[in-house]
């Protein structure tokens, strides 16, 4: 489960520049304009930048336009991340954080449109993103799923895992 963040793994010999991250539409995307080469734990600086986006457009677009969005970044993140993996020669590079980003939006949408909220919202998910409870890791890509779905979906079960938590600490307030 933790192969791509130990010291021997394929990720952290595989640097990605910005001239590489900027070099096909593909790659912007997986690496959500750059974010995904901050270090270190680039997969929060990913999230990061999601929740200001998020932070940036919520009041601006409706929950419809939210779904198309999500749904959209799932779909085109996908993509992006098996092209962006093929193309490094790492499945699921640290550098792609297109999956962070869709899946802290998911996980943004089911809060109250407060800072405090969103905070929690970010840590939530961070911390599920990172331990990956069962069975988040029967999804994660450098498991069984080595393509740009399994990059995806381990994150929208941690995402879902944070709502079930956070919708509990909503309830129980």
């Amino acid at each position: 489960m933790f192969e791509k963040y130990s010291r021997t793994g394929a990720s952290r010999n595989a640097r990605m520049s910005l001239r590489f991250a900027f070099s096909s539409p593909a790659h912007v995307i997986a690496t959500f304009g750059g974010s995904g080469l901050l270090h270190p734990a680039p997969g929060t600086w990913g999230t990061a930048a999601g929740l200001v986006v998020y932070i940036a457009l919520e009041r601006r677009i409706p929950l419809a336009g939210w779904i198309a969005i999500l749904l959209a970044s799932f779909f085109l993140g996908a993509w992006a991340s098996h092209v962006t993996g093929k193309d490094m020669g790492v499945h699921d590079h640290g550098s792609i954080v297109i999956d962070e980003v869709a899946a802290i939006w998911l996980t943004l949408l089911t809060v109250p449109a407060t800072l405090p909220w969103q905070i929690a919202a970010f840590v939530a998910f961070r911390f599920f993103d990172i331990v990956k409870l069962p069975p988040t890791g029967y999804f994660d890509a450098s498991e069984r799923w080595k393509n740009g779905w399994g990059v995806m979906l381990d994150d929208v079960v941690a995402a879902v895992q944070a709502i079930g938590l956070l919708y509990a600490a909503r309830a129980l307030l």
